[in-house]
Order: structure tokens, then C-alpha cells, then sequence
């Protein structure tokens, strides 16, 4: 009887284990847009609280159009006048805990377009040499290196394609640039359709919110589940995230109590093999409402 219960205990054990490293394996991140408010904390506490994975600044909200690239951090600092360099040994401190820094360019501003391929090329040059790899004597955030680029792209001529293909060259041979897309869930998506057919980009952070043709409805859960699973079979990106408001308050509409996302959205979105977590608009939204703290063992 010992032996039998030996090998029947060694089978349960084993059998933890196996189901242990499969749920593992379909574990995710949480991504978190920190930069717009400055109620929110610093960049070091935001990436002190273990919750995120991905931490992207936002925004880059000026380029093109021949004018000058300048970040906008609202209260955080002055980038006119060299005041955001300080972010420098934050975005460091950072990636010391494992954390990934990104910039994203764009939001929902109208303060970007580009116009041509060669002005789109110009950009990338620009972002390498003053937040990547590169080297510039005016780095707005000092010279920390960031590890890629997310595009919420919301307007603007179509010349993202080229913008992409040339920060992927640029960093050919050298430390990896991941870039990483926010297009809105309606398929295919007005500005970044093309770009993301390149498949050129890392994680897709698809917004189910402010969109209620695709955002998630517990009465009709259908027209997400068919958004979800058209991004994910359609576009050739390594991860998606599925894009949430982190409060009611953050979004016009789209957020999704914390419960309902465990119960009923984590479990079907885990069944792709692509899934990569949660992105969540934005780190003030988020402390206020203490989302990524109720989903996180879950995410």
C-alpha cells in the first residue's frame, strides 16, 4: 500500500507541475501609458510597484509636417527646457527591475503627420539618435536608452510603413528596439493597417474602448470575441494585448469591472497562443481605481 501510494503521489506532483507550467506559460503583463498627468508619480514609483511590465511614455505628440519633435509630459516637466532629462535615471531604474521603457508617439492630439517617406525616414533618424541607440547633444530625456517605440497613431498621412522599416534598420546588429502599435479594435485600422502587415512589430496593444462596435459587452460578447480574433489571426505581430480604460473615468465608454475581466474576457483571450496580457490607459486612472492591483494575478 506505501508504494502505491507512493506512485500515486509522485503522479499528483508531477501532474501539479505540468499544469503549474502551462498556466505559466499563458501568463501576461500588464502595459501601462504613464506620462499625461502629473498626479500620477514618478516614473521610478510607477515601476517600483511590480504591476507593469511595459511602461510606455507618452507622448511624442509633435512631429512632421517640418515641424521640430517635441514630447509633451504634462505636469511631469519642462522639455523646452531640458527639464524632462531627469526621467533619465528613472527610465533606468526601470529597466534595472526588468521593466521595458518605451516612447509612444502620436496620441489623440493633431499635432503629427508626415508627408512623405523620406520625411518619415527623417523621424526614425531623429527618435534613434534621441531617445534609442543614437547620439544627440539634446536628448529630451536624457541618455538613458529607451527599448523601443509604441505608435498610438490616431491621424495623420499614411507614412508609417516607412517609419518603421527605418528604426528596424537602424537597429539591425545592435541592441533589440522593440516597436510596439495602440490601433483602435475596428478592423483594419485607418492609419496603421500597412505598418502592421510589415510584420515589423513586436506587441499590438489593440483599444477595445471608445470604439462600441468591438469593445466588450457581457450582453453581446460576440462582436469582441470576432475583433479578437481577427486581429490576432490577421496581423503578424509576436503578442497582443487586449486595451482597456483603468477607470470609468478614463475612457467614454469600454471599461470592463475588474471581475468581468477575470471571469469572462482573460479566460477566452488566453486561448490564443499571441496572448500577451493587458494595456490599460492610464497610470493616474489606474491609481485611482486600483485596477492592475485587482487583475494582476490574473493578467
Amino acid at each position: 500500500m506505501g508504494t502505491e501510494f507512493s506512485a500515486k503521489s509522485a503522479f499528483l506532483i508531477f501532474l501539479g507541475i505540468l499544469l503549474n507550467l502551462a498556466f505559466k506559460t499563458k501568463a501576461g503583463s500588464i502595459v501601462i501609458y504613464w506620462g499625461q498627468d502629473g498626479r500620477e508619480g514618478t516614473l521610478t514609483s510607477t515601476c517600483a510597484s511590480r504591476k507593469y511590465g511595459v511602461v510606455n511614455i507618452a507622448f511624442l505628440s509633435i512631429f512632421g509636417n517640418g515641424q521640430k519633435p517635441q514630447i509633451n509630459l504634462a505636469g511631469h516637466c519642462d522639455p523646452s527646457s531640458n527639464g524632462c532629462q531627469k526621467v533619465s535615471n528613472d527610465i533606468r531604474n526601470c529597466q534595472n527591475q526588468g521593466v521595458k521603457v518605451m516612447l509612444s508617439i502620436g496620441g489623440g492630439t493633431s499635432g503629427y503627420t508626415l508627408t512623405s517617406d523620406a520625411e518619415a525616414r527623417g523621424v526614425a533618424e531623429y527618435l534613434w539618435n534621441n531617445f534609442l541607440g543614437g547620439r544627440s547633444n539634446s536628448r529630451p530625456l536624457g541618455d538613458a536608452i529607451l527599448d523601443g517605440i509604441d505608435f498610438d497613431i490616431e491621424g495623420g498621412e499614411l507614412h508609417y510603413v516607412a517609419l518603421a522599416t527605418r528604426l528596424s534598420e537602424l537597429s539591425r546588429g545592435g541592441r533589440k528596439v522593440y516597436l510596439t502599435a495602440a490601433p483602435q479594435c475596428p478592423f483594419p485600422d485607418d492609419w496603421l493597417d500597412d505598418a502592421l502587415a510589415t510584420g515589423l512589430f513586436d506587441y499590438v496593444y489593440i483599444q477595445f474602448y471608445n470604439n462600441r462596435p468591438c469593445e466588450y459587452n457581457t450582453n453581446n460578447p460576440k462582436k469582441f470575441k470576432d475583433s479578437w480574433n481577427q486581429w490576432t489571426s490577421s496581423v503578424p505581430a509576436q503578442k497582443f494585448f487586449v486595451g482597456l480604460p483603468a477607470s470609468q473615468q478614463a475612457a467614454g465608454s469600454g471599461y470592463v469591472g475588474a471581475n468581468i475581466l477575470k471571469s469572462q474576457v482573460l479566460p477566452f483571450v488566453k486561448g490564443s497562443s499571441k496572448y500577451g496580457g493587458v494595456m490599460l490607459w492610464n497610470k493616474y486612472h489606474d491609481d485611482r481605481n486600483g485596477y492592475s492591483s485587482q487583475i494582476k494575478d490574473s493578467v
